[in-house]
């Protein structure tokens, strides 16, 4: 399989039926499937394709086809969250990984403006992609519509807000991981216990928040809006948010923050008030990202079970792409306990 100027050409699709003694038809249906193809023929077909080297024209295939084999990791944030939120690097290498063991590439698109979302979403709607993994959508965002519109299968991480569209989704339970926390602040003795939310039109916003709510409620603590800053999981936000709140309520002893980005930017704000961890005030995170690990004092948090999150979502979609109905997953959540709190 030499050209004449000596380079080698790629294999084809005739020299794998040449080499494993079968019909090109045959090499075709195991490309496809393996459908209506004898087990020894397959195995006889699977070894000429690593012995040739034959690599699948993606581009032939899906001129025929239709299909692009190929799935989008689209995030609607800005590009810079991208790079300093660990919990999307870590989501994207695992969903990578889960569709490398089905051979399909997946294209990181990042959607956080106008006009990355005209862009992107011209792109999809062409076909230049099977389906979509849409990550951190927010309530009002029109992507979920548009491409719900569009006819293009689609699963969210965690549950679209807002949205009359039936749409798949793959979430940990937030709701019930903010308990957890609450709960164990509240076990350790605090009874001044704050939170920093989330962005409030996204699901972990919102249903971390009313976790923390029906908590206090349940153990008999008030529910002090005094208590309760915003922000945007960045650590930024953490930092400022932690100002507010010793503004507001000097007295607080206890934080349960949304994110550990944010958790961090709340220690950096005590450190420099002069206030201890956990011994004047007891941090609690969310998420079990690297943040939890690098902060100091190490961040007792709940760990959202990313790999699990990441192989539903793969699977989720692969059957909407397949044709079946868009379904919903929930994950449970664990209280990991570190030395913060």
């Amino acid at each position: 399989m030499s050209t004449a100027a000596g380079r080698r050409r790629p294999a084809t699709i005739h020299d794998v039926a040449r080499e494993a003694g079968v019909s090109r038809g045959t090499v075709s249906r195991v490309l496809n499937g393996g459908h209506y193809v004898s087990p020894s023929a397959k195995a006889a077909v699977d070894a000429a394709i690593r012995r040739t080297g034959y690599v699948v024209n993606r581009h032939a295939r899906s001129l025929i086809t239709g299909k692009s084999d190929s799935v989008a990791f689209l995030l609607t944030e800005p590009q810079e969250r991208f790079f300093e939120d660990p919990n999307f690097n870590v989501l994207l290498r695992a969903c990578t990984q889960a569709l490398a063991a089905q051979d399909i590439p997946l294209l990181l698109m990042i959607a956080g403006t106008e006009d990355e979302r005209r862009r992107n979403l011209r792109y999809i709607e062409a076909g230049h992609v099977d389906g979509v993994l849409l990550v951190s959508s927010h309530s009002g965002d029109p992507v979920v519509a548009r491409l719900h519109e569009a006819g293009v299968p689609v699963v969210a991480c965690g549950k679209p807000l807002g949205q009359t569209a039936k749409i798949g989704y793959v979430a940990a339970d937030d709701r019930d991981g903010a308990r957890d926390m609450v709960r164990h602040l509240h076990a350790s003795g605090r009874r001044r216990i704050a939170t920093v939310t989330g962005p409030l039109d996204t699901p972990g916003g919102v249903e971390r928040l009313a976790g923390y709510r029906e908590t206090l409620a349940e153990v008999g603590l008030p529910v002090d809006e005094n208590l309760v800053a915003t922000g945007d999981y960045s650590r930024a936000s953490g930092e400022d948010a932690a100002r507010v709140l010793l503004e507001r309520a000097p007295d607080i002893d206890a934080v349960f923050v949304a994110s550990d980005l944010m958790a961090q930017g709340v220690l950096d704000t005590l450190a420099r008030a002069g206030r201890r961890v956990p011994e004047d005030i007891a941090v609690g995170g969310f998420d079990d990202s690297p943040a939890a690990l690098s902060s100091r004092p190490s961040l007792t948090t709940i760990r959202q079970p990313w790999d699990r999150i990441s192989t539903e979502m793969v699977r989720t979609l692969l059957a909407r792409i397949a044709g079946e109905e868009p379904a919903a997953v929930i994950l449970p959540t664990e209280l990991v306990r570190r030395e913060s709190a």
